[in-house]
């Protein structure tokens, strides 16, 4: 099994993402784009000590921009959105 640093790469910190963790106790995370539900959800519990309800998965396709030397591409992305259980809490900032 892989480590849980290699599945969740990093929190995404947005107002959108800042408010729902707040209000909700819903966390967003860049993840692995191989990684599927059941390994974020345990990775999410092994690094936070929480107990997740349910992950939310989506892939955002990269955009297209031009260039100087013509068009070139960004990376596509998958993001988590973790709901925890109500009784816990993780402190990002």
């Amino acid at each position: 099994m892989r480590h849980a640093t290699y599945t969740i790469k990093r929190p995404l910190l947005t107002e959108k993402s800042t408010w729902e963790g707040q209000a909700r106790n819903r966390y967003s995370f860049l993840v692995d784009m191989r990684a599927n539900k059941h390994q974020i959800k345990t990775a999410i519990a092994e690094l936070y000590n929480v107990r997740v309800a349910q992950v939310r998965t989506l892939v955002r396709k990269g955009r297209t921009y031009r260039t100087k030397h013509g068009v070139a591409n960004t990376g596509d992305w998958k993001k988590a959105v973790v709901e925890l259980h109500p009784d816990d809490r993780i402190d990002l900032l």
